[in-house]
């Protein structure tokens, strides 16, 4: 993307994607939450976790691998713990449904959890942190799929994890911080983008089926599939593998439902916790240790006077606030893999330029 890629009102898009999803047969309050979850994502700067999936989301609806309308079952049900099967609800409405009923059960008892096994595919981490932001809580979200694999544990070349995201937001006196970051080097997201463009990584986050390491994600297309390296690369990779059994513990073992059992496709196992800050040492003492951290980064001497030290998630907010104003700039690949679904549907994403 350039200075002259066409903008896109966000509002027209999400009707946009909204539209699409409706048609495809998914029910309108799910769609409009979907939708909504996938233009923030792009709001945000996370491209391959945006309207990039929309593509793909519309097929799971059309081969019904995605559930189009109904409820989670409650399959445990205590004051601060919930165990949720999503029955392959769409993965944005689930979180939202999930947030809902955390916070006021957070505000009660200070902290609250929920865990959701058999969900689709939860899109953008960082979209679900805002909610902490805006209900000054601190929110811990992560994310497996046990239905696929394509991260090695450490010293092994085949695959046994996702790379497993794991999320952290809370507000801050001013903004707040937003971490959404993966137990491997890079996700499949942008490793399939770039596949697809026939590009390679600029370093070697990848290793194939040998365990030679690789800058050419078509290693994880080839038979037998290579892997992406966990956090730490080649050298101390037993950071992300330590990483990616956190989550998994989190969210299969705490499901009781993940790898070890029989796969159902593209889909999630999904842990929530909502910390009240209140309900601890207090707002005002949090904002004034996590203030005074905030500062200390922002003002540390940069290795590159050209880019001053940020605090996570402080970019993709005003790349939010920017976008929201002057409009949407998404990845050149989303037009293309949508003109499909346009021609079924008879929607344009053409009619949502600025």
């Amino acid at each position: 993307m350039n200075d002259t890629s066409p903008r896109y009102d966000a509002t027209a898009l999400t009707r946009y994607a909204a539209g699409l999803l409706q048609r495809a047969g998914l029910a309108e309050p799910l769609a409009d939450t979907v939708a909504d979850t996938l233009v923030q994502g792009d709001l945000l700067g996370h491209d391959t976790h945006g309207l990039a999936l929309l593509a793909g989301y519309l097929k799971e609806l059309e081969g019904g691998r995605m559930t189009r309308d109904g409820a989670p079952l409650v399959v445990s049900d205590r004051p601060a713990a919930v165990l949720w099967d999503g029955q392959r609800l769409p993965g944005p409405w689930l979180v939202h449904q999930g947030l809902d009923l955390l916070v006021p059960r957070a505000r009660e008892l200070g902290t609250a959890s929920l865990v959701i096994r058999r969900s689709h595919h939860i899109a953008c981490l960082a979209v679900y942190l805002l909610r902490a932001l805006e209900e000054d809580m601190l929110l811990v979200l992560a994310c497996s799929d046990p239905n696929t694999a394509s991260v090695a544990p450490f010293g092994g070349t085949r695959a046994v994890f996702t790379p497993n995201p794991l999320a952290l937001g809370f507000p801050l006196g001013n903004g707040g911080v937003m971490v959404d970051i993966s137990a491997s080097i890079t996700t499949n997201g942008m490793s399939n983008r770039k596949h697809k463009a026939g590009e390679r990584f600029d370093e070697e986050w990848l290793i194939d089926a040998q365990g030679r390491p690789s800058r050419d994600p078509a290693v994880l297309f080839a038979n037998p599939p290579g892997t992406l390296l966990p956090v730490g690369g080649l050298s101390h990779g037993h950071k992300g593998y330590g990483f990616a059994l956190l989550v998994e513990a989190l969210t299969a073992g705490l499901a009781g439902h993940g790898r070890a059992d029989a796969p159902e496709g593209w889909g999630a196992t999904v842990h929530l916790t909502l910390h009240d800050l209140s309900a601890f040492g207090g707002k005002a003492a949090f904002l004034r240790q996590m203030d005074h951290l905030a500062e200390q980064c922002r003002t540390n001497p940069p290795a590159d006077a050209g880019r001053p030290v940020r605090m996570p998630g402080e970019r993709g907010l005003q790349r939010r606030a920017e976008q929201r104003a002057g409009g949407v700039r998404l990845h050149p690949s989303i037009a293309p893999s949508l003109q499909e679904a346009e021609q079924r549907y008879g929607l344009r994403l053409a009619d949502a330029l600025r």
